[in-house]
């Protein structure tokens, strides 16, 4: 009965037309995506923030690899040039399941996305798009692979810079965006390009936003192994349970160098929060691990009253959406280049603030579950991979297993 019902809303959706193009804050706001418990809707199931902006590939398809957290009866693909400085054109945009490792696709499964009934779409300077729900029955834990055709020169691209993911490019774009083969894909990237988000149509239990720094990105983890803290915690998800018969969708918000208090890599975390966070579909919960870079960054932020006014403003816009947050401390890097005692001061004491309660709906102590008991300044040593400031796969799985399940809903 349940799938059949979300069989009928998605018959209802495609038949009353397409889903109109997003602002920059978003296509939906958490508030109306997540309408009420037990209804097909649209649920986040991957994400990455743009962090920046690089040369375009004019003439090109990029094949874009991504990894869902939870399936669905169909799809939708969120392409971004929130941070170019001109409209963007796109020719096509394609969506397939990944076939084991490489370019290829599923045979049978390539199709192409339209926007608004239109195969082809400008995308406003500083805006988002999304397409029309895309068909395509997907599985929990999925590879896609999501292919932007660029025609002509749109100027600067807004991207992600540090993937952790192996896509393709081919250079005749025309002539490879929706062939299944992987052939015309010779060259390589690590970045991913315009695609910043995948919804699944059919998943009821919503989904969490991890959203931080490089921490959160997956800096010090196993490449195209998905082994960045939220993909350990959406594993946790599928296999707990929790929501019934769909799991929770796990986002990734984290952009390496971000920081707090003013902009790094990318807008500051209260820049970004509405665009990266808050709009995205099905919103039900906020993990925030944000601040280290800017203790040790330059300028330092020294005052943990600072820290603690930021995060009181991201929890009050999130409980403005009905969203609860979870406040993760923050993780030593003694032996990292820029570690002072002054600032490991900072950072103590801007955790005393997170785990004193009072700020957020629940805290994480990361610290806690990384620091190496006999030098608790430091990262353990199995957890690290040889900057003292990052995690290896076993330190991000040590991170996602401090979170509690239980405070996410």
């Amino acid at each position: 009965m349940v799938r059949t019902a979300r069989v009928l809303a998605l018959l209802l959706l495609l038949s009353v037309g397409a889903v109109a193009p997003a602002a920059a804050g978003g296509a939906r706001t958490a508030a109306v995506a997540w309408e009420s418990r037990g209804s097909a809707l649209w649920t986040g199931s991957w994400e990455t923030a743009p962090s920046g902006t690089t040369p375009a590939l004019p003439g090109a398809a990029i094949r874009n690899v991504v990894h869902l957290s939870v399936g669905g009866d169909a799809v939708r693909i969120r392409v971004s040039n929130r941070l170019g400085t001109s409209p963007l054109t796109l020719g096509a945009v394609t969506v397939a399941l990944r076939r084991a490792g490489g370019p290829d696709a599923v045979p049978g499964s390539m199709r192409v996305a339209a926007f608004a009934g239109q195969r082809a779409v400008v995308v406003p300077t500083g805006g988002d798009v999304l397409t029309d729900p895309v068909p395509l029955l997907v599985p929990d834990g999925a590879d896609l692979l999501v292919t932007v055709h660029t025609p002509d020169d749109s100027g600067p691209a807004t991207y992600h810079r540090s993937a952790l993911q192996t896509s393709y490019v081919a250079a005749d774009g025309a002539l490879w965006a929706e062939d299944e083969s992987g052939a015309g894909y010779v060259t390589t990237t690590s970045q991913w390009y315009y695609v910043t988000g995948v919804d699944v149509f059919g998943g009821s239990a919503g989904s969490v936003v991890a959203f931080g720094d490089s921490l959160t990105d997956g800096a010090g983890s196993s490449a195209d192994a998905n082994r960045r803290w939220p993909d350990r915690l959406a594993e946790r998800l599928r296999a707990s349970g929790a929501g019934g018969s769909d799991a929770m969708g796990v986002l990734n918000a984290g952009v390496s160098g971000n920081r707090l208090l003013r902009d790094g890599v990318g807008p500051s975390a209260l820049a970004r929060l509405d665009a990266d966070a808050l709009s995205r579909a099905g919103v039900r919960a906020l993990i925030v691990l944000e601040g280290i870079n800017d203790i040790k960054g330059s300028p330092e932020a020294t005052d943990p009253a600072a820290f603690e006014g930021a995060y009181r403003e991201i929890v009050r816009r999130a409980h403005a959406l009905g969203i609860r947050v979870v406040g993760a401390t923050l993780t030593p890097y003694g032996g990292y280049s820029g570690f002072t005692p002054a600032r490991e001061e900072v950072r103590q004491k801007v955790n005393a603030v997170i785990r004193a309660g009072g700020v957020f709906d629940a805290v994480a102590d990361f610290d806690a579950a990384v620091r190496d008991p006999a030098l608790p300044e430091r990262i353990r040593p199995d957890y690290d991979p040889g900057d003292h400031l990052h995690f290896n796969d076993a330190g991000m799985g040590a991170l996602a297993d401090t979170v509690d399940l239980a405070t996410l809903w």
